[in-house]
């Protein structure tokens, strides 16, 4: 009789959700963001709280240092993610096209160097 594998020992489960909407698994760049937002808003707010000792400003105050630490990592780590999209789709077509033009006519390696022998 053969066992019957768990949902967690074979193959992937659900994946975890953020609110039932941030997929922060596959998305790039969300589980840091969270993350590092989760931490800027308890300093933020535990350091507003050790200040002023004012519960409900504290709270506000690790809302927004949640917010904006969250924000602060969201949006450089996804400009550098598709700036290395596009670098790597750049090199992914130069490869394709020396792969194709080797050694022919086309090539423009082989052009260069017949031009500089003239």
């Amino acid at each position: 009789m053969a066992a019957v594998p768990e949902q967690g020992e074979s193959g992937k489960g659900k994946p975890f959700k953020l609110l039932g909407i941030l997929d922060v698994e596959n998305i790039p760049c969300a589980r840091d963001s969270i993350l590092y937002g989760s931490l800027g808003s308890v300093v933020a707010g535990l350091g507003h709280f050790l200040l002023t000792s004012r519960i409900r400003r504290s709270c506000d105050v690790g809302v927004g240092g949640f917010i904006l630490v969250t924000l602060g990592c969201w949006f450089p780590c996804r400009y550098n993610h598709a700036k290395q999209r596009i670098q790597e789709r750049i090199a992914r077509e130069g490869i394709k096209n020396q792969i194709l033009y080797e050694s022919t006519h086309l090539d423009p390696q082989r052009k260069q160097i017949s031009s500089s022998s003239n």
